[in-house]
C-alpha cells in the first residue's frame, strides 16, 4: 500500500465543533496537543467524542480543555471519567500570546476540530468572540443568498448545454 494513502488513513478529522462556526467569530487558531489515556485515543478515533460545549481556559501557565465528552471505550479495563479536564500541550510563547489576546473583553478559547497527524491527537483551538443574535440572523441570510445565487448560476447553465 502506498505512503500516501497510508498518510491521508492517519490525518483525518476524528471530531469536529460544527457550531463553534455558529456561535463565534474565530479571529485566530492555534494547533496544539492533548494528554490522553489509550483508550481515549481509541474512542476518540471511533469518533466518540463531542465537543458542542466544551472550552478552553488557561490556569497556572497551563492550558485547559474542558467540557469535552469522550465515551468510554467498550474494550478496556480502565475508564478514566469521560468529562475531565485534559492538559492541551502548547508551547511558551503560544501560551503568552494566548494570555495577551485573552486580556480584551469578550474573547474566549474554542475547539474547532480534533484530528490525527502522525498517529498523534491534535486539536484545533480557536481564539474567538462571541457572535450576537442579529450577526447569526445576518450570516443566515448571506448563506441563503449565495445560495440562490449558485442554484440561479447552475440552472443558467442548464439552459445553454
Amino acid at each position: 500500500m502506498p505512503k500516501s494513502t497510508d498518510r491521508a488513513a492517519r490525518d483525518r478529522v476524528a471530531i469536529s465543533n460544527r457550531r463553534a462556526r455558529h456561535e463565534y467569530f474565530i479571529l485566530d487558531s492555534y494547533e496544539c496537543g492533548m494528554v490522553l489515556v489509550g483508550s481515549e485515543v481509541k474512542s476518540i478515533r471511533d469518533g466518540r467524542a463531542n465537543l458542542s460545549d466544551s472550552y478552553a481556559r488557561i490556569d497556572n501557565g497551563e492550558v485547559w480543555l474542558f467540557g469535552m465528552h469522550v465515551s468510554p471505550y467498550p474494550f478496556t479495563r480502565d475508564n478514566p471519567d469521560p468529562d475531565r479536564k485534559r492538559k492541551l500541550l502548547l508551547n511558551r510563547a503560544e501560551i503568552d500570546r494566548l494570555v495577551g489576546k485573552l486580556t480584551e473583553p469578550g474573547l474566549t478559547l474554542v475547539p474547532l476540530k480534533v484530528y490525527f497527524q502522525d498517529g498523534k491527537a491534535k486539536i484545533e483551538l480557536a481564539v474567538a468572540r462571541g457572535k450576537k443574535q442579529w450577526d447569526k440572523r445576518e450570516a443566515m441570510a448571506e448563506r441563503d443568498a449565495k445560495r440562490e445565487a449558485d442554484r440561479a448560476m447552475r440552472n443558467q447553465n442548464r439552459g445553454r448545454g
